[in-house]
This record gives C-alpha cells, structure tokens and sequence, in this order.
C-alpha cells in the first residue's frame, strides 16, 4: 500500500542555492516513504491582528488529520506544529486599536487559537510563537546566512505596498478601484486590499538569481505543490518573472518586529520572519531534525510558501520543503465570509452545537483543496445526522444491541455461508450484492489509504460510508431480528452480526484520524483493545471476536436540523 504522501524520501541537508542536481535527484512523483519517523507537518502560523475563523480551523484539522494518519501507519518522532505569526504592521496597529501594548495584545489572541485547537483536539507537538526567543535566534542566523552569502544586499525601493497583505506588489499586481466614499483607490488584484505608494531604502533579497532553480525543483518534483491546479498556478508565476524582493521595513514605520542584525534602522520583512518559523520548530540553527516537511497553507498566502519560502531555503543551503499542500477556502451560503455581511463563521460557536466530532467530520468531508467549501449550519447538520447519527451510529446500536446479541459477543464468522466460489455454492439467501460488501471490505483499507495519503480525505471517507450503507442494506436482506428468533439459525445469525461488526471496526480503525472521540467510542464498544487499533490491524476478517466492551450511550448523538 502507498504510504503518506508519495514523496518522503529523506532528502540530503545540504544544497547550494544554484545547482539543483544535489536534491532534485532524490524527488520522485513514484518515491515510496522509506522511514515513518522524522515526519514534520505544519499549519501556517496564524496572524493575531484578529480572533480565529473556520478557515483557520480547516487547516489545523487538516494538518492534524495527516499527522493523527501517519502515527497510525507506525510514525514515532514525528513533528506537528503550528502556532501564531505575531510581528508587522497589522499586529501594530490593530495593538494600538485596541490601546494595549502589542505584547499583551498577542499573548490575548494567541490564546484564542491554543483554546480553539484544543477544544478541537488538534494535537500538535509544537506551538510555536514568533514572538518566541528561540524564534528571533533563529531568524537572525538565517538573516546573517542569506546577506553573508550574497542574496541579501541594501538598496533603494519604490512601489506599491499593501499592509492588510503584508506584502509588496508590482505595477502588474494592482489595479484602480472606488472605495466606500467614492474616492479612487488603488488596490491588489489578488486580494482586492488597499495598497499604498511606498519609497524607502531596505535590504532586498535576490529574488531574480532564483527563477532557474524554482522551476527545476517544481520540474523534478510533480508533488512539490499540491494539488495540480495549484502547481500550474505557481509556474506561471515562476515563468512571468521574478524580481528581487525588499525583506526590511524602515524601523520608523515599523517597530514591531525583528531588528537587522546589525542595522538597528530596519526591521526584518515579516513574510521572511514568519516563513522560518517552519524550521525554528525543526532545531534550526542548531540541530535540524525532520526538515524538510510539508507545510499546508490556504491559497491566499500559496506565493509566500510557494515561491519566497523554498528560495529563501536555497540561499541558505536548505532543502525546500517537501510538499506545500494547498487548499481553498470556505464560503458561507455560497457568499464569501466577510464581516460587513455578518456571515463569518464563529468556530467556537460551531463546537458546541456539532462537537469537536462533528465539527472535524464536517470540514474533511466537504472540503475540496482544489475548489472552496461551502459551509452553512443546515448542510453541516444533515451531513452528521445522515452519516453519522444514522447510517453509524444506528448500525452499531443494531448490532450490539440486547435484542440480537443478548451475549454481548463479537460472533465469529463461519465461512459455510460465504463459500470462496461464490454465490452459487453459497447457501440460500446470500446474494451477489452480499459478496459485494465483503469484496468492499477487502479493499476498502488500501483504497482509503490511496486516498488520504494523497489528502484527498473526502474520497477517503465516501468510501468508508459506502461500505456502511452496505452493511445496513446486508443486515435489512438477512433481517436478525428474525434469526435470532430461531435457535437453527445460530450459526448464520452470528455470520450477519460478524460482518456488520467487521465493517464497523474497519471503519473505526480508518476514522481516527478524523473523528478521533467518535472512533474511539466506536471501537471500545465493539471490544477492540487499544493495542488492536493499528494501520497494521486493518486486516478485513482478521478479527477473531470477543466479548463486546461498555455501552457508552449513543456514539453520536443526532443534532438539531432547525439551523440557518
């Protein structure tokens, strides 16, 4: 079976800036993961100037399923971090906004995102804060690494800035426009944000050297940007030009943040500061340990990740990261979210009236990297009643219920009642479409693996439903209610409970790295020992049975519909 990602091979330390045959040989789009452990996945670092939305949410979930995947497939040492970008302008101003001091002002929302990821059960093994003093050692060693090697030189900057962005933008980036008052602006064309005519002297980043080794390194590795629509996206940008990037602001226009070692007058771009972050995490600048990672980001900041990130990784004679995987973004009642219409989703809103459960199964289930979601209360309810609530829940309620496992036994399965040649030497009453389930079930743990190791967690899971709407229209054709009336049919009645409890624990096994309380439920109630729970123990009908554990009530409860 495939295991996480297609492209883990470990890559060497070390490579110089402009000679791409040292790492990109070691890139293939058919590399198998050779070693589980050093795996190192991140979020983006979040920006404070503002408490934490859904689409925030999304990527920590997402990050959390992969890593929650990979421990499962036998990973050990592995790194999961994410955590909060707290310099720049925005954080300075919205800080002076709010009249606190912009220390306090952070440490308050940085709390925001810990209380959201943990009542989330994102469990990361790092949260790191840029505000962090082993952060600000690592950002001026990189610094010191980029200006003595040469990429890093003092010049003169003249163009358009956009602060909501954080970010500079050529004349082919931004466009005019009319703001509320009637007044003519001009604006970013990505982002639609104000930007402003900026002239300073700064430090800038040799950009332009790196326009050959980006596109080799994309050339030599299909996977390096995920998914294809976004890869294509990124070498247009990569062929169009690269021009030399200011990484310093002016300190008086820019006070928090982190100083130019040596030059007590500029202040470190903040793109550059927070990009280190991803090695801060890794032991950088002393001993890295699981770098090169793979970093999930939202479309909207892709060129940063995409494009600053591995070329700044370049100079300083690192690897570019493994896999940026990049996703789109959500819309609320297909309308983008945005605070003048009043439609931003609320996440701590959203967990306590669908549960961390709920809440996770929504976003991994409707959330497409390639295209935006569409979030509203009434799709997210129907979604977990019809899946969840029924088409699981009542399965497993069904099965281990008194009225027909009144022994409270995982039954074993006796193999007369589903001959190896198939229907016609099967005895009465078992069906095509019953060789079906089971046929389902023998591949269902390497289809899903194909599908979550390629993020595709959406696929994943319509598999897994597909094979539980199975199991309920197996358990209505053999109707055990009726068997279990007749002490004659002991043997196929046990037979019926056996592969309906196969289809549970295969389900629940796959589903903890997205619904991790639900399968957790799920399995103990069905008597799977924790020791039993493995990407290893996904073995269809390996099971023996046993006796079944606890009723812990519903293992998911049914949510109120009458939503918006």
């Amino acid at each position: 079976m495939r295991l996480l990602l297609s492209l883990f091979t470990p890559l060497g330390k070390h490579v110089h800036p402009l000679k791409h045959v040292g790492f990109c040989r070691h890139l293939s789009s058919t590399a198998k993961l050779q070693n589980l452990n050093g795996f190192c996945i991140s979020t983006p670092i979040f920006y404070v100037n503002a408490v934490p939305h859904i689409g925030h949410l999304y990527s920590a979930v997402l990050a959390d399923f992969a890593h929650r995947y990979h421990k499962l497939k036998g990973a050990s040492g592995t790194i999961f971090s994410t955590g909060t970008d707290e310099h720049g302008l925005k954080i300075q101003q919205a800080a002076v906004a709010a009249g606190k001091d912009p220390q306090i002002f952070c440490d308050e929302v940085s709390k925001e995102f810990k209380r959201l990821f943990d009542r989330s059960d994102v469990v990361y093994t790092d949260f790191i804060r840029t505000t962090e003093a082993r952060h600000k050692k690592a950002v001026k060693c990189f610094w010191e690494k980029l200006f003595k090697s040469g990429f890093i030189y003092k010049g003169h900057y003249e163009g358009w800035y956009s602060t909501s962005d954080e970010t500079f933008l050529p004349e082919s980036q931004v466009t005019k426009a009319v703001d509320k008052q009637g007044k003519e602006i001009q604006v970013s064309i990505d982002s639609g944000n104000l930007v402003e005519w900026t002239t300073e002297t700064n430090y800038l980043f040799k950009l332009s050297e790196f326009q050959d080794s980006l596109s080799h390194w994309l050339e030599s590795n299909p996977k390096s940007i995920q998914p294809s629509k976004f890869y294509s996206m990124v070498q247009g940008w990569i062929q169009g030009g690269l021009k030399d990037l200011s990484v310093s602001r002016q300190r008086s226009r820019l006070e928090w943040g982190i100083p130019v070692p040596g030059d007590d007058s500029q202040t470190i771009y903040v793109w550059l500061d927070a990009l280190i972050n991803y090695i801060t995490v890794c032991g950088y600048p002393d001993n890295i340990s699981g770098w090169p990672g793979i970093n999930i980001v939202g479309k909207d900041i892709l060129k940063f990740h995409a494009i600053y990130w591995p070329a700044f990784l370049m100079a300083a004679g690192l690897d570019p990261p493994q896999s940026i995987v990049c996703h789109s973004h959500w819309t609320m009642d297909s309308f983008k979210m945005s605070k003048s219409r009043g439609n931003v989703v609320d996440p701590f809103n959203q967990l306590k009236k669908f549960s961390s459960d709920g809440l996770r199964y929504f976003l991994l289930r409707e959330g497409v990297l390639h295209s935006d979601g569409d979030y509203s209360e009434r799709k997210v309810a129907k979604v977990l009643n019809v899946e969840l609530a029924d088409t699981l829940g009542n399965l497993l309620s069904r099965v281990t219920g008194a009225a027909l496992n009144p022994h409270q036994q995982f039954p074993p399965f006796h193999q007369e009642y589903f001959p190896r040649n198939g229907p016609r030497g099967a005895m009465s009453g078992v069906s095509k479409e019953d060789y079906n389930l089971l046929d389902a079930l023998q591949k269902l743990p390497e289809v899903v693996d194909d599908h979550f190791s390629s993020f595709h967690v959406y696929k994943g899971l319509d598999e897994i439903m597909s094979c539980l709407r199975q199991a309920n229209s197996f358990t209505q054709r053999h109707e055990p209610w009726k068997l279990a009336k007749d002490e004659r049919e002991k043997d196929r009645l046990e037979t019926v409970l056996h592969v309906v409890m196969e289809t549970l624990r295969l389900s629940g096994i796959l589903l903890q790295p997205v619904t991790p309380n639900l399968a957790e439920r799920l399995l103990n109630r069905l008597g799977i020992p924790a020791t039993q729970r493995s990407f290893n123990d996904l073995r269809p009908f390996s099971w023996q049975g046993g006796h079944l554990g606890e009723a812990e009530g519903i293992v998911f409860p049914k949510v109120e519909e009458s939503l918006r």
